[in-house]
């Protein structure tokens, strides 16, 4: 009842808001409403033995469903408080495990079904105009339609989720209205700190300029593994990325051109050690045991947006050192992947499209040599494991109902889930609906 009330809220909110703003010269403030419900299944699958983290042989649907309320208001000049209720709720196939890349990027890992009311973002955000060059902004998900400064220095600080920001491919970047898998929403082998359900708190700084980007950010990290508290200990428990963009790197016109970005980061936090607990004296090892605050994961992505007037292209490669337990994203030290998009335009339906990917999942020989040992993460472990890469093929069709509305079949093909050559393949199928006001 909490939930279905906080809906009709939201979307009393957004009718209230919409009305009479035809006299404004200009907007201070954007107020946008999303929805999106996925029933998922998986066909039957081989499975010689399966552990306490295993997908699933055999089991009926299981759906997700989503809605968010987008508000950005500009109370001064260049400044701006986004806030985004959201609610979530429905269950992931398996408790959301047994998959490195799990087919939905819409469920989290709670274990009520129920859909439960949270706020996802809440922050406020400065920019500093670095030339007088405007231009125009459209209304849109927590975007203001206004001119403004093409050009800026911003400081913004509050809990948001840093894929907000970092790693955004227009290819390849949300499970909404793009590829459903967790591997292609952004660089698979960057374990973002993120709550359970995906968000942080912290500061992001933005340096926006001509065609270079700059980013970077301090966040909190979980208090434990994929945990829904955060905490920030200085040089023991925190989050630190930087990021360098580069938009038209390879310029042709406005529709054929290379936009390109480079990452790194690291993670610091009381995580676990995977050679300490195999050295454990244990039937089975724990990483849990072996925790130990001021313990680091670092990496890099590398990501690269290719645009052929209709048809678009995307490479990504991301790595971690994978010594020490993952933390808050997946199970992923190592990613290549790479995917199509078709803009419906081809075949005379210009608000579809189409996608097609494919993801190749490794770990690094520490985080093997555990699961093969016995042990579990937060994610995966099916008691042993005859490793070989976890490989993964998407494709859907994105159909536009009506101007608002889009229903998207689609279909993973799953190899070695969790990195397991004795289970599998598992065949993935979804209608994910969506609409958004």
């Amino acid at each position: 009842m909490k939930s279905l009330l906080t809906i009709l809220f939201c979307l009393l909110v957004l009718f209230v808001f919409s009305q009479d703003t035809t006299h404004q010269k200009e907007k201070k403030y954007s107020l946008h409403w999303q929805a999106t419900f996925i029933p998922q299944y998986h066909f039957d699958f081989k499975s010689p033995y399966s552990g306490d983290n295993s997908l699933l042989p055999s089991e009926p649907v299981k759906a997700s469903i989503t809605t968010t309320l987008f508000l950005n208001y500009k109370p001064f000049k260049n400044t701006y408080i986004i806030f985004n209720p959201e609610a979530a709720g429905g269950k992931g196939l398996s408790k959301t495990l047994g998959v490195a890349g799990f087919p939905n990027g819409e469920i989290y890992r709670v274990g009520d079904p129920e859909p439960k009311p949270f706020i996802a973002r809440l922050y406020i955000e400065h920019r500093f105009p670095l030339s007088d060059i405007k231009e125009k902004v459209e209304d849109d998900q927590n975007q203001i339609a206004e001119t403004t400064n093409r050009d800026y220095l911003s400081v913004l600080v509050g809990k948001f989720s840093l894929a907000d920001f970092f790693d955004a491919s227009e290819i390849s970047n949300d499970p909404r209205t793009q590829f459903l898998n967790w591997s292609l929403m952004g660089s698979g082998a960057w374990d973002y700190p993120a709550n359970t359900r995906g968000y942080t708190m912290g500061a992001v700084t933005q340096f926006i300029y001509h065609d270079l980007h700059i980013r970077a950010a301090l966040t909190t990290v979980p208090i434990e593994a994929n945990g829904p508290e955060l905490q920030l200990k200085w040089n023991k428990a925190m989050g630190m990325v930087v990021e360098l963009e580069k938009k038209k790197l390879l310029f042709t016109n406005d529709k054929v051109y290379t936009d390109a970005s480079v990452g790194i980061y690291q993670n610091i936090a009381n995580m676990g050690n995977y050679q300490e607990a195999l050295k454990f004296p244990s039937l089975f090892p724990d990483v849990t045991l072996t925790r130990a605050y001021g313990r680091t994961k670092t990496g890099f992505y590398i990501s690269v947006d290719n645009h052929f007037n209709k048809i678009h292209h995307y490479i990504d490669y991301s790595w971690n050192d994978g010594k020490n337990e993952t933390w808050a994203f997946t199970e992923i030290d190592r990613i290549f992947a790479t995917g199509l998009r078709f803009d419906g335009s081809i075949w005379k339906r210009k608000q579809d499209h189409a996608g097609l990917a494919y993801v190749n999942n490794g770990l690094s020989d520490d985080h093997k040599n555990y699961l093969a040992a016995g042990g579990y993460g937060f994610l995966i472990g099916d008691g042993k494991l005859n490793y070989g890469h976890e490989q993964i093929i998407e494709t859907y069709y994105s159909w536009n109902i009506t101007k608002k509305i889009f229903i998207s079949p689609d279909y993973q093909f799953i190899l070695n889930p969790a990195y397991n050559k004795d289970r599998g393949p598992v065949h993935v199928v979804s209608l994910r609906m969506h609409v958004e006001l």
